[in-house]
């Protein structure tokens, strides 16, 4: 068969498109995050599936990209203040192995970061904890690669763990406060309750649940039919 045309019932076919495969695989990847809910009301909760991304300081920021290099903002996420930025950098295991173009997601931090699901982690040949985010202190560490430079990683490589974003009167809603606990029970043809996600109350914050893509596949979160946060004593 040739790689230019193929054949069906007699009728000549297009050649595959690969400018425009690539063109939609940047778009899958430049989203970052999937949302349950794209157009939520307001108060109403939102379930995003958060990919592996980086945080980055801005010393960071300059030995990777260039000296006086700052993040540029790409895509606005949910929470209010928060970014996709253009940039992306390469994430090495201590296995030799890559993944090529992680996002950075800004603004800058006062430490690096990466998070990372289970199964990249795997595949990098790192054994990483659940963390809050920011809690970093005995992390595996990790190598990343900019087009302007290198920076190597001491320690900072985490899988996030599950948490909800909410402000004062939603946490008044469902009865929790900061640090405290909260159940996920998602409806879908993998029904599944997720336990103890982390509750992070803001004045800013908007109600936002963040998994990984690893849940998020468990859950089979693109089709789910609803998402409710219900305390642990009520689970149904």
């Amino acid at each position: 068969m040739s790689m230019k045309t193929a054949t069906a019932m007699g009728k000549p076919q297009k050649s595959i498109d690969r400018l425009a495969i690539e063109r939609i695989v940047r778009e899958l990847i430049n989203n970052g995050e999937a949302s349950l809910s794209p157009t939520p009301k307001s108060g109403e909760l939102v379930v995003s599936i958060s990919a592996r991304h980086c945080h980055l300081t801005d010393a960071d920021v300059e030995t990777l990209f260039g000296p006086g290099k700052t993040l540029t903002p790409m895509k606005d996420l949910y929470q209010d203040g928060f970014y996709a930025a253009e940039e992306t950098v390469m994430v090495v295991g201590p296995r030799k192995r890559m993944l090529p173009a992680v996002r950075i997601l800004g603004p800058t931090r006062p430490a690096s970061q990466v998070e990372l699901a289970f199964t990249d982690a795997i595949s990098l040949g790192l054994d990483i904890p659940v963390r809050a985010s920011g809690k970093i202190d005995g992390t595996p560490g990790c190598v990343l690669v900019g087009p302007a430079g290198v920076v190597e990683l001491t320690q900072g490589v985490i899988r996030a763990e599950r948490h909800v974003h909410m402000g004062p009167a939603d946490a008044d809603r469902y009865g929790v406060s900061d640090g405290e606990r909260i159940d996920l029970v998602v409806h879908s043809s993998c029904r599944a309750i997720l336990t103890d996600l982390l509750v992070r109350v803001d004045n800013a914050a908007k109600l936002e649940v963040h998994i990984d893509t690893d849940e998020g596949n468990a859950v089979d979160l693109q089709h789910a039919t609803k998402c409710e946060l219900v305390s642990p004593s009520s689970r149904s």
